[in-house]
């Protein structure tokens, strides 16, 4: 029973990483694709929309990376601990 909980457990973090580096690709594509390099003089309405796409892109990518590294260490914890209880 021991091992079957612990597989379920690391393939729920393992699916944490994933969607942690998932966001972390939107939001790069937000800050390269949408936005890109801004202009040189825009209208007023380019820079509005310029600004919002940045924000969105950098909000993205720092959050999915905060996800996958903390799904990333807690998946090395529970290696670890699933480790010494088999050892045991």
């Amino acid at each position: 029973m021991e091992q079957k909980t612990g597989n379920i457990l690391c393939r729920t973090v393992n699916s944490v990483i994933l969607a942690g580096v998932i966001v972390l690709f939107i939001g790069l594509y937000y800050s390269v694709i949408k936005a890109g390099i801004p202009y040189q003089d825009p209208p007023l309405e380019l820079q509005i929309e310029y600004a919002i796409n940045m924000g969105i892109g950098d909000t993205l990518v720092g959050k999915g990376f905060l996800i996958a590294v903390c799904g990333g260490v807690i998946r090395l914890i529970l290696g670890l601990i699933l480790k010494k209880l088999h050892r045991s």
